[in-house]
């Protein structure tokens, strides 16, 4: 985790250097054409800078382990990096749809497009490399702070586009309005991807059960699944950075003595954690097994078997998440 902490880090440093460096050439644009729709994108570019700036410091502290008052890690910071740069991409995409509307009644002809147009259109390509780079190495190392800001920089390509087109159509039409429109759609689409990201964080925030990690989990139970397992629910995961916490209940046979018991739980631990790279923590709950469980239980050699044996159940994931008060209520009902 070490490696993956300190990769994530040096990936970040290198996005906020870049951004740097683009920020000065679209400045540098503007004092060349004069041009208010070439500022714009310049204006937005301190957003990536502040936002990248913000991302790299959450990463650093992200990275710092356990202590006393953060038992869990400082995972969450990440989610909170993301939060602040989806309400910056959300901001500007209403920033950029205001500057379209003024624009529609105060048109105005810069000048040396032809300058502007192709430092800008650098860099928009150099800025969607750089967030396609970004998501990459975040989906590779899980992190979440690394995807937003790859996404925000992609947002940010979209924007780009929408001003050399409209700065195109400016300098063969001469009709000023064109770039104002184009200006007001992909302002709206950079709002809409500040908005996703500002879901996904929040449901970060709130806890909200991953849907992917709980199907790896139950496909990976369902698929190395021993004997002994009879059953496995009451699963909850907890996301802290690119850690997941892990807390079930385990259904063993009710006479395996401690060592067995803990034997059956560890060999449960180490296949969940070779699915996930060792990225996952768990607690696993021994459970003893009742007369209910004998028409499933796989165990031949029990000699305390009520029940002959049926047909295996299936770990399915609504079985798999499946509280224990839940549990005892349907077997009130049945």
């Amino acid at each position: 985790m070490i490696h993956a902490d300190s990769v994530k880090q040096r990936v970040q440093t290198r996005l906020v250097i870049l951004s740097v460096v683009l920020m000065a050439g679209k400045f540098l644009a503007f004092f060349l054409t004069g041009s208010v729709g070439i500022l714009t994108d310049a204006m937005e570019s301190i957003v990536n800078v502040t936002a990248g700036a913000i991302t790299l410091y959450s990463l650093r502290v992200a990275a710092r382990p356990k202590d006393d008052g953060h038992p869990f890690g400082h995972g969450k910071v990440e989610l909170i990096s993301a939060s602040i740069e989806g309400l910056m991409i959300l901001t500007a995409g209403i920033l950029i749809i205001i500057e379209g509307i003024r624009r529609l009644f105060e048109p105005q002809m810069p000048g040396r497009l032809d300058i502007g147009i192709a430092v800008i259109a650098a860099a928009g390509l150099a800025n969607w490399l750089a967030g396609w780079y970004s998501i990459r190495m975040g989906r590779k190392y899980d992190s979440i702070a690394l995807v937003a800001g790859g996404r925000h920089l992609q947002s940010d390509t979209y924007s780009t586009i929408g001003l050399v087109a409209g700065l195109l159509l400016l300098y063969f039409t001469r009709i000023p309005w064109i770039d104002s429109a184009l200006a007001l759609i992909f302002g709206a689409l950079i709002g809409v991807t500040g908005i996703k990201i500002l879901h996904k964080t929040i449901d970060g925030l709130m806890d909200k059960a991953d849907p992917e990690v709980l199907k790896l989990i139950a496909q990976t139970v369902e698929r190395h699944r021993q004997n002994d397992w009879i059953d496995v629910h009451n699963l909850k995961t907890l996301r802290y950075g690119s850690m997941i916490y892990v807390d079930c209940d385990l259904t063993l046979p009710w006479y395996y003595n401690i060592a067995q018991g803990h034997e059956a739980c560890d060999a449960l631990k180490q296949t969940l954690q070779r699915a996930f790279d060792g990225r996952l923590q768990v607690l696993i709950h021994s459970d003893a097994c009742g007369e209910k469980h004998c028409s499933h239980c796989q165990v031949s050699t029990c000699t305390y078997r009520r029940f002959p044996f049926e047909a295996i159940q299936p770990i399915t994931l609504p079985e798999l998440t499946k509280s224990d008060e839940v549990r005892t209520a349907e077997g009130e009902e049945s």
